[in-house]
């Protein structure tokens, strides 16, 4: 490896390393504005300058010199010190005296190497100039005078999120930051320019002037928005939850996140069931907690346990489930569900219903094979990491299903069943590269598995697989999803899966457990819903026992991948709400059927114990642990000629806390009214 010098230290690196890099490795610290790991090099702050040797005598930016063997690096001299004043000070020449009155201040880069490069007075006696502000939708706050046009937000908004709707005008003075056609920004992914301008530029517009960022208590955790578990910081002051910002987690969402992780914030605390209610004359009416576990324990004891159903929505911890599950099968059921949504997966090894490739390991494939799914929707961060593939020139991607923008070039195979059917036949382009591919891989979507014929086309996509020697990968799209059939939260031999529950006389008694997704309306069971929110599950059900949102309890969280990772709690729940698991130890007294457990260690020791995979925390098994005999999955019948769909239709409208949002409701709306205009047009 090449060396060099760093204030006259030796260091190796790795070729292509540029100048900042070095130094960093070196322990020194560079300070740069529009510079970043995970963008392409802009060069156009000079933040960053250093004096290299051999070479001219005058700094140089660091960011977009390549490093060279025996390069000598001086990031403390006279010279650079007096240029990084010199920088600092044409930055701060237009820029407002905001600070005070700044959603940014207390995080902001400016602030902080202003302090360390500023001047204590201005030399500038002209008037400053002034930007329009730009509307950028109903998340983006500008305040574009403050921008230092590090072009961050350009380089991600078109790199990244491959949704090229920011870019910049006219030059020198007249510079500016602007959406093209004065048009909202429509990436699932837009709101991350905020968390990388350097300055408060761009602001949160649902968060202005809520807080200081050193008011707030900081909580890391993970995301339930979807299946991918990314890593996320919950901030909170007193009981409410007031923002939510991407940590980073190179394995996962790496450091973004998508708008409806970091948005859904207001609904949790808006519509929230706080207190135990009970249906009398076809009205709810508020009860005791004592009174509504009586209600639920009598109606449960008058049937018989195959007259009794629970259903696991998309956003329950594992020990939710565990605790219902333990709970109901020691009294008989076998109508058990985590899959509200009908998915055909549940039953053969656990790699059947993983994403085997993992979800950092899909970057070393150079084709792939959507099935079904639109990664775009239904898991923003990873549909950035598929382009990213895309972009270094190495992946070809194929889809079977709806012909959607997904920020890449693809190759269009069909829209149903009869496609991937006959795929292996098929002479087309695709197929000739899918063939001749080092790492193949099929990733297989809620949307070709939640069907009536999913079985068959599960073997279909089986079959797809193992002719053409594919990675098998499914891409869920709720959190809960793998937890749950990792611990067999599905039904038991002659019991009946979540459709079947809901239908006219199927059971007596039905358990909602945070399932707001499948329609009970039809069903005439006496319906008991534990769940957060107002939504469709509490408007039919005769008994709600009010529970935790994913911010205000402990709980384990399995991803997409087959990765246990563990929720911490932020806030306590609201009013008399209660942690889910709690609830049904409360009933199991009730019900003579006392669960072995107290509290959540001993929940979890439990869990552990019966269930090996869940004490293995932030742990996905390599490719060489995983065996998969593709040919045993699914089951031989015919297929639909429905073409493939995506379960998400309406992105930030996916689950209770959501639809309880009004930030949501407006990107929503937004997103309704711009795909009616582009349809018109």
């Amino acid at each position: 490896m090449p060396k060099a010098k760093v204030n006259g230290v030796e260091v190796e690196f790795e070729p292509g390393m540029n100048v900042l890099q070095v130094a960093e490795l070196a322990g020194e610290e560079i300070p740069r504005f529009c510079y970043h790991e995970r963008l392409s090099i802009a060069g156009n702050c000079r933040m960053c300058l250093v004096e290299v040797k051999p070479g001219p005598p005058k700094p140089q930016a660091s960011c977009a010199l390549p490093a060279a063997e025996g390069m000598e690096i001086f990031t403390d001299t006279p010279m650079v010190r007096k240029a990084r004043h010199g920088v600092m000070e044409f930055l701060l020449i237009n820029h407002p005296l905001d600070c005070p009155i700044c959603d940014q201040g207390g995080e902001c880069d400016l602030q902080d190497q202003a302090m360390a490069y500023g001047r204590d007075d201005s030399r500038y006696a002209e008037n400053k100039r002034a930007v329009e502000e730009k509307y950028m939708g109903p998340l983006i706050k500008t305040v574009m005078t403050r921008c230092i046009q590090c072009t961050r937000c350009v380089r991600f908004i078109t790199e990244v999120a491959g949704v090229p709707e920011i870019g910049m005008i006219n030059r020198g003075e007249d510079a500016e930051i602007v959406t093209y056609l004065g048009k909202a920004v429509q990436s699932e992914l837009s709101a991350n320019v905020i968390d990388l301008c350097p300055v408060g530029a761009l602001t949160h517009k649902p968060w202005a002037f809520n807080y200081r960022p050193w008011e707030l208590r900081k909580t890391e955790t993970v995301d339930v928005m979807d299946a991918l578990g990314s890593a996320i910081r919950v901030d909170a002051r007193g009981p409410a939850v007031l923002r939510i910002l991407p940590r980073v987690n190179d394995d996962i969402n790496e450091e973004w996140i998508s708008d409806k992780t970091r948005y859904v914030v207001d609904g949790l605390s808006r519509q929230r069931l706080d207190r135990p209610y009970v249906r009398e004359g076809g009205k709810l009416r508020p009860a005791t907690w004592a009174e509504a576990l009586d209600v639920v324990a009598q109606k449960v004891k008058a049937v018989a346990p195959d007259r009794v159903g629970v259903i696991a929505g998309d956003l329950q911890d594992a020990e939710s489930m565990k605790a219902a599950m333990d709970l109901f099968a020691s009294l008989g059921v076998k109508n058990l569900d985590c899959r509200q949504d009908g998915m055909a997966l549940g039953e053969g090894p656990r790699e059947s219903w993983l994403m085997n490739s993992t979800i950092a390991g899909i970057e070393e494939a150079d084709a792939i094979l959507l099935i079904g799914t639109n990664p775009r929707l239904e898991a923003p961060v990873f549909n950035a990491r598929l382009r990213k593939r895309w972009l270094a020139g190495a992946l070809r991607v194929g889809v079977i299903g709806e012909a959607a923008d997904l920020t890449y070039a693809y190759d269009h195979l069909g829209t149903g069943p009869a496609d991937l059917s006959k795929l292996a036949r098929s002479k087309s382009e695709f197929v000739k590269a899918f063939k001749e591919a080092k790492n193949p891989a099929v990733i297989v979507g809620a949307g070709a598995l939640a069907r009536p014929d999913g079985l068959a086309v599960l073997r279909a996509a089986a079959d797809v697989a193992k002719s053409f020697g594919a990675a098998w990968n499914v891409l869920h799209t709720a959190a809960s999803r793998v937890g749950g059939l990792d611990m067999g939260f599905v039904p038991g031999e002659g019991g009946l899966a979540a459709p079947a529950m809901v239908q006219p006389g199927a059971l007596d008694v039905l358990v909602l457990l945070g399932a707001d997704e499948i329609d009970a309306r039809q069903s005439d069971a006496f319906v008991v819903y534990v769940g957060t929110h107002g939504d469709a599950g509490a408007h039919r059900a005769d008994v709600i026992l009010p529970g935790a949102a994913y911010t205000e309890k402990n709980g384990l969280y399995v991803n997409t991948e087959g990765r246990v990772q563990q929720g911490l709690r932020s806030v306590f729940p609201k009013g008399e709400a209660r942690e889910d698991w709690a609830i049904f130890r409360a009933l199991s007294e009730r019900l003579g059927a006392t669960l072995p457990y107290d509290d959540l260690d001993q929940l979890r020791a439990k869990l552990f114990a019966d269930h090996p995979t869940f004490g293995q925390i932030d742990y996905v098994p390599t490719g060489a642990e995983r065996s998969l005999d593709l040919a045993a999955l699914g089951a031989k019948g015919e297929l639909s000629d429905a073409p493939f769909a995506s379960p998400i239709t309406a992105f930030h409208l996916t689950n209770p806390i959501a639809r309880a949002s009004v930030t949501m409701a407006e990107c929503a709306a937004l997103a309704s009214s711009s795909a009616a205009k582009i349809a018109a047009e």
